[in-house]
């Protein structure tokens, strides 16, 4: 039997009790922050050191994991478009990023309870989906759980034929390159 254990969310402009009893439905045990910048300017308690204290004091262990799972890779310019998108299919063949995803593998392969955090709240926006998602469940077979409210959720199958208007994995692995939403570098 497939254990199924990798779950994905977003803090977006929800409260820290909103987060938290997200988390708890559950039973998350780590929370693996994947922003490429951990920090929030909005919602200061999403930034790393706070978010870390908070979520250590639930009894979750806060992993920082931006450097290799970050959809901004702030320190690799090759993996940006012409016109300053990030190009996932770029991003995904790094060693930094495979590192970083075979790490997820092993913990669902351990049965550990592992949620990434971006703060993006829509999955169908964030790479948590566009790329993460996608290479676990090609490479692995995982299909990500995104969390979407308290025992809410969207599998990446859902998330995926939201994304692509009901056509499925299919269309992303065709000619067209997924890329970041907005452009980060100047032509």
């Amino acid at each position: 039997m497939d254990i199924q254990t990798v779950y994905s969310i977003g803090y977006g402009n929800k409260t820290m009790e909103e987060f938290l009893s997200e988390l708890h439905s559950y039973g998350v045990r780590f929370l693996v922050d994947i922003r490429s910048k951990p920090y929030s300017k909005f919602n200061q308690h999403f930034s790393q050191q706070p978010l870390k204290m908070i979520i250590e004091r639930e009894h979750i262990k806060y992993v920082y994991m931006g450097q290799e799972l970050g959809g901004l890779p702030v320190h690799d310019s090759s993996c940006f478009t012409h016109d300053g998108k990030v190009d996932y299919d770029k991003l995904k063949e790094k060693d930094f990023f495979k590192r970083g995803l075979q790490r997820l593998i092993n913990a669902n392969s351990q049965g550990i309870k592992v949620c990434i955090m971006c703060s993006e709240s829509d999955p169908k926006i964030c790479h948590r989906s566009k790329l993460i998602g996608v290479e676990l469940q090609k490479i692995a077979g995982i299909e990500l759980q995104h969390i979407v409210g308290v025992s809410k959720l969207l599998t990446q199958t859902q998330v995926i034929s939201g994304l692509t208007k009901g056509l499925g994995l299919v269309n992303l692995f065709g000619e067209e390159n997924l890329t970041s939403r907005k452009a980060y570098l100047a032509e």
